[in-house]
């Protein structure tokens, strides 16, 4: 079956204008990223030429081979889980990694980014759900690793990010969403020097409306766009 893109585009669209008139926000304060792990490239154009510019991608790896094919269109955004290992080559291909949750990768990214003369863009990845199979720091420890990041000159903190957990009903992620905000407020109301508050990227395929609701500025979609992955 072919999947129209544009056309899936177009209905996500419409479903946050709508998400947005329920709660009274301006629809271009959500930002539609387009979720490409393992869609190939030429459906990945198709998205960026019906107006798609942000891009997430799981692994560093997959992000590498398919950069050259975007000309910088688009922005690229990790939203995968991070290895230390494999900061060097993240600072240097994305504009964003939203997955940061421990000092140890936040050291190593400053170092390389330091390395790579710039400054790079970081969402600190929040588990409030407190399962133990997801990644993120707990919303307890988040404000104090927030801190110690807004020492360092190379790592500008612009925002929250979390994963809900999976539900066949979309309200059971609100209190998850509830949660990441009320921390965002609670970080942002502390006046930490250099650090921005700006992002809540959380919401995905099944539960991007509530999270919009929730006060979401960045939803991550793969399904309702690219349909089931092979």
């Amino acid at each position: 079956m072919v999947t129209d893109i544009v056309a899936n585009i177009t209905k996500i669209r419409q479903r946050i204008a709508v998400a947005c008139a329920r709660c009274g926000r301006d629809p271009h304060s959500v930002k539609l990223m387009a979720v490409t792990k393992t869609v190939p490239g030429e459906l990945i154009l198709q998205a960026v030429d019906a107006g798609i510019n942000l891009l997430g991608e799981n692994y560093v790896q997959e992000a590498r081979e398919k950069i050259d094919q975007l000309n910088g269109r688009a922005q690229l955004h990790l939203i995968g889980h991070l290895q230390t290992n494999k900061a060097k080559y993240a600072v240097k291909i994305f504009d964003y990694i939203h997955s940061v949750d421990r000092r140890e990768l936040v050291l190593e990214l400053d170092r390389r980014a330091k390395a790579a003369s710039r400054k790079m863009n970081i969402l600190i990845e929040v588990n409030v759900s407190g399962e133990q199979t997801k990644n993120g720091v707990a919303a307890g420890a988040a404000v104090e690793l927030v801190k110690s990041i807004a020492q360092l000159t190379n790592l500008s903190v612009r925002g929250l990010m979390t994963m809900a957990p999976y539900s066949d009903d979309p309200e059971t992620s609100r209190p998850y969403f509830q949660a990441l905000r009320c921390l965002r407020n609670e970080i942002a109301r502390a006046g930490i020097p250099g650090v921005q508050m700006e992002e809540l990227s959380m919401g995905m395929t099944d539960d991007f409306e509530v999270a919009i609701e929730e006060g979401a500025t960045i939803v991550r979609i793969g399904r309702a766009i690219f349909g089931n992955r092979q």
